[in-house]
């Protein structure tokens, strides 16, 4: 009996989070529409503009650097942040940063990072033809891998996130020799930019104007510096 009142629990524990989940998408859904501060105003793009973009792969995560090459580019990366006049709103490291980074951007909250990764993996599933040839998998494994909350994105799922949200996707990056990439939608002119940094190949994090980063709620993990 105890077993059968269990699968009951789960049953209506699991309805219920899937009724939140519905509900927190058409609030997500509405906030996108309506609020007008997500519209493309080019503000950090124009005091950047000096800046040269190097062409925009969608790749799968290659091989995470050592420790002692981790520092290095974090050093590089704060550096170049600190040049730039921008500074990064620290985003929690639980393998949903990329996602945490762009709600962050796209809605000031990153815990609607469930929201973003369900866009996304839609948008892969919906326009396979866009994405299949840069993955080195099958591709509905790709899919599916994706799907789970902690999966790391990739320059895949940034290329599919700024085709779905009409956004162009500024990265400033640690590596020496591809310190700012532009990922733009495949189709079509972005309507909102959207400023991400992104730390060796194993971090992002939400990026702002030196002196305009926002409080928000952070839990830092050890691997962070």
């Amino acid at each position: 009996m105890t077993h059968v009142y269990g699968n009951e629990a789960s049953s209506s524990s699991t309805s219920l989070n899937s009724s939140q989940d519905t509900e927190d998408d058409h609030t997500i859904a509405a906030m996108l529409a309506e609020d007008e501060k997500l519209r493309f105003d080019g503000k950090l793009g124009k005091r950047l503009s000096h800046l040269d973009s190097i062409p925009h792969t969608p790749r799968v995560i290659g091989d995470i650097p050592d420790p002692n090459h981790a520092t290095l580019d974090h050093e590089r990366l704060a550096e170049r942040m600190s040049i730039y006049g921008l500074a990064e709103m620290q985003i929690e490291g639980d393998g949903n940063c990329q996602f945490r980074a762009l709600a962050d951007q796209l809605f000031q909250n990153p815990d609607h990072h469930k929201y973003i990764r369900k866009k996304v993996c839609k948008q892969l599933k919906r326009h396979r033809k866009l994405y299949e040839s840069y993955v080195p998998m099958k591709y509905s494994r790709y899919v599916r891998k994706m799907k789970r909350l902690g999966e790391w994105g990739d320059h895949v799922t940034l290329q599919a996130a700024a085709d779905r949200f009409e956004a162009k996707i500024c990265l400033v990056t640690s590596f020496r020799d591809s310190g700012y990439i532009e990922i733009l939608p495949k189709i079509g002119n972005p309507t909102k930019e959207l400023w991400l940094s992104f730390w060796s190949e194993v971090h992002y994090n939400s990026i702002y104007q030196a002196g305009e980063v926002p409080t928000r709620p952070y839990r830092k993990k050890h691997w962070l510096f």
